[in-house]
């Protein structure tokens, strides 16, 4: 089912709104809530027909170091805290700003698993 980012068409009281623009096609993406499994990677056509790759689960993560300045992939073991949704520790999902324990360390995830193909982080003390 689609997801609109158009107001409703009814107003509070019960009244109709009047269109004040044409209809356009506005929807919304389905979070992709990327887990901790196998890799699995969804491929979705964009605007100007390009590609772009939707990260549905994978359980390594590219790791850089902040003294050394290295990166080195390390495994995800699991979700120890996520800003965007405390529920989302328990279901082990991630997203960008979750903490994971990894076996390197704790890692802070920076970039964004549903909309990139891949998981980059660093390395906390």
């Amino acid at each position: 089912m689609a997801r609109s980012q158009q107001r409703s068409k009814k107003k509070p009281s019960g009244g109709r709104y009047h269109k004040i623009t044409k209809k356009l096609k506005q929807l919304a993406g389905i979070p992709a809530l990327t887990k901790i499994d196998k890799q699995r990677v969804k491929e979705k056509r964009t605007h100007g027909g390009d590609n772009k790759l939707s990260l549905l689960s994978t359980n390594i993560i590219n790791v850089q170091n902040q003294k050394t300045k290295k990166f080195q992939k390390s495994e995800i073991i699991k979700v120890l805290e996520n800003t965007a949704n405390r529920h989302y520790v328990r279901r082990n999902i991630l997203t960008k700003g979750t903490i994971v324990e990894t076996k390197i360390g704790k890692v802070k995830i920076t970039s964004r698993p549903g909309q990139e193909g891949s998981i980059n982080g660093i390395l906390e003390e």
